[in-house]
């Protein structure tokens, strides 16, 4: 270790930056969804439980639009259906 460092240079922050379009939130998981979570990366040899859960939120995000999406198709469709009639 030096007796002195010299830190005229350094700049106050965070260490990375933040990456764009991610935000930083305080969320409570109850303890059986996390252990779940980090099980699942455990198994798959390694990896980050949070980007899991954050790919699993997308997919239900996807999903939750095409079940809209179908279910909107369902309806117009059985709408002209009885309008032909």
């Amino acid at each position: 270790m030096e007796a002195e460092y010299d830190f005229s240079k350094g700049q106050r922050g965070a260490i990375d930056p933040k990456p764009s379009g991610k935000t930083r939130i305080t969320i409570r998981l109850d303890d059986e969804v996390l252990a779940w979570f980090r099980e699942q990366v455990h198994r798959a040899g390694g990896g980050n439980y949070q980007t899991l859960i954050n790919e699993v939120l997308h997919q239900h995000i996807q999903t939750s639009r095409e079940s809209l999406e179908a279910t909107l198709r369902k309806v117009v469709r059985e709408e002209l259906e009885r309008i032909e009639k």
